[in-house]
């Protein structure tokens, strides 16, 4: 377009062929089980063998972001409104700080449990 209407600080180029990507989406994902190095993640879709994956959390009442790896994943069950995918992430290298509230979690669900 040369009438000045091309608001694009660079250039665009038409792609001969294929060029691929991959783009990251936010996704509902139920936690069924965690421990301070993975969790049983449970998914409306299937997550790919070895890709890494960054889970966000709520883990009582505080957030944090996760690195994780699929080790496994499996169909876990067939309803009427679709397929229901379990997949197992190995947590990669998380801070201090994620850890420590990972542990405080898990910590905090162990001590209610055997309270009386």
């Amino acid at each position: 377009m040369s009438d000045g209407s091309d608001k694009r600080d660079s250039e665009r180029i038409l792609i001969l062929g294929d060029l691929l990507g991959e783009v990251m989406v936010f996704m509902p994902t139920a936690i069924k089980d965690i421990s301070r190095g993975g969790a049983q993640v449970e998914t409306a879709f299937p997550l790919q063998l070895d890709s890494l994956h960054d889970f966000r959390l709520t883990l009582g009442d505080r957030s944090i972001v996760v690195k994780g790896r699929v080790s496994h994943c499996s169909i876990s069950d067939v309803e009427h409104e679709g397929v229901l995918y379990r997949s197992g992430i190995e947590f990669i290298e998380p801070s201090e700080r994620v850890a420590s509230v990972i542990t405080d979690f898990i910590d905090a669900v162990v001590n209610g449990r055997r309270a009386p």
